[in-house]
């Protein structure tokens, strides 16, 4: 017992100084990654040009990205909240319900959250998750999958209605479908990764608790006019919530990414103006270019930069498709493949972790986002194989 204690001492000494000489050298570790990503950019730039880029890239996306995002979040929002007060959210759950267990292995309340996180954003799955008598109807080991199945649905109408106010029609239902089965392979993989690391949650309940009782009408009493300007006021507040939620992800990860993308000027001079770059993406993605054009018919090296952006975020993600549609790199089959892949990644690096914390699960973050990864992939795919289909046959 003696040694074992002793043991004990020794490792968390050891554990206490590793960790010491780690915040020790962090700042150090920190400055020189700044300092060499900056280096390297202002040297091919030119110091002066790259800052200018940057906050005139920055100051464009913010005018003319973001304000425009934000305004279809208002919409959408205010729609979606129409969709509940009027329960149009209940009359879909219940058309979905018969297609959540042969389908995702989960039980049928789980629509609910699909149609949830589709209206607003991934976390919403955590919040019905987090209800008991949600949680009733699961086992733990599809309660914890809720994470990547919400997770591929989150944002969906806005990234659809986004594609489709490019100009496109039939080419985001396609990359919705292809979403559909990214989150089919996701949700089912991290439910047999949870399994081979927890067997018993096969069988374990998350509670023991009343099921889903329906909720009682509560809105007797008020007219038809009052429900429609308090939901279209409340929705479009969240909205407004939601478009300021994105503006760091669209100014900070979008301006780098494009600083990578995007090439000097038409004379091939770096001048400080908007969306100039060093091409550092293209470059690579031209390297394995083939892959990309044969997984996803990407015909341009550029276009990687979305599903690369989608990572992190989905909103600085859709904020480089004017850009695309402006230089012409887009196509119908960038717009499904976007659609799915910004659907079924939106922003997941930046999310799991956190949701999966909140439902007490953070050990299992990797296999979430491996999970993931791979799902998304095959919404790309899918969506790029199924446009294929529709533009031979029509």
């Amino acid at each position: 017992m003696e040694s074992n204690s002793t043991q004990e001492i020794t490792q968390a000494t050891a554990t206490v100084r590793k960790e010491s000489v780690l915040k020790k050298y962090s700042g150090m570790i920190c400055l020189l990654i700044v300092f060499g990503i900056f280096y390297g950019l202002g040297r091919a730039m030119g110091m002066a040009n790259m800052l200018n880029t940057m906050m005139k890239t920055a100051h464009d996306l913010l005018l003319n990205t973001v304000l425009y995002l934000m305004a279809i979040c208002v919409l959408t929002g205010a729609l979606g909240q129409i969709f509940v007060e009027f329960g149009v959210v209940s009359l879909l759950e219940k058309i979905l319900r018969p297609l959540m267990k042969p389908l995702f292995n989960l039980p049928g309340v789980a629509s609910l959250g699909a149609v949830m996180t589709f209206l607003s954003d991934n976390p919403a799955i955590i919040t019905l998750a987090h209800d008991k008598r949600f949680g009733s109807y699961f086992k733990k080991f599809q309660l914890i999958s809720l994470t990547n199945f919400g997770t591929a649905f989150g944002m969906g109408l806005l990234v659809i209605v986004f594609m489709l106010g490019q100009g496109y029609t039939w080419e985001p239902l396609i990359g919705f479908v292809g979403a559909f089965f990214g989150c089919m392979t996701s949700t089912r993989l991290m439910q047999r990764f949870v399994v081979k690391a927890f067997p018993k949650f096969l069988t374990e309940n998350v509670v023991v608790d009343e099921p889903v009782k329906e909720e009682e009408d509560t809105k007797v009493g008020k007219s038809t006019f009052a429900r429609v300007l308090n939901a279209i006021l409340d929705g479009g507040k969240g909205g407004v919530e939601i478009g300021l939620a994105i503006i760091p992800g669209v100014l900070i990860i979008s301006t780098f990414v494009m600083l990578l993308t995007f090439g000097p000027s038409a004379d091939g001079t770096f001048t400080g103006a908007a969306y100039e770059g060093i091409e550092f993406l293209p470059t690579v993605a031209q390297k394995i270019g083939p892959v990309f054009q044969f997984l996803f018919g990407f015909h341009d090296p550029h276009l990687i930069a979305f599903p690369i952006t989608a990572l992190g975020a989905v909103g600085a993600a859709l904020g480089l498709v004017p850009n695309f549609v402006s230089q012409g790199w887009i196509d119908g089959n960038a717009i499904a493949v976007f659609t799915a892949i910004g659907m079924c990644w939106s922003g997941y690096l930046s999310t799991h972790t956190a949701m999966l914390d909140s439902l007490g699960y953070r050990e299992l973050t990797s296999k979430a986002i491996l999970a993931h990864t791979i799902g998304g992939i095959v919404a790309a795919i899918t969506a790029h194989l199924l446009y294929l289909a529709v533009t031979i046959i029509f």
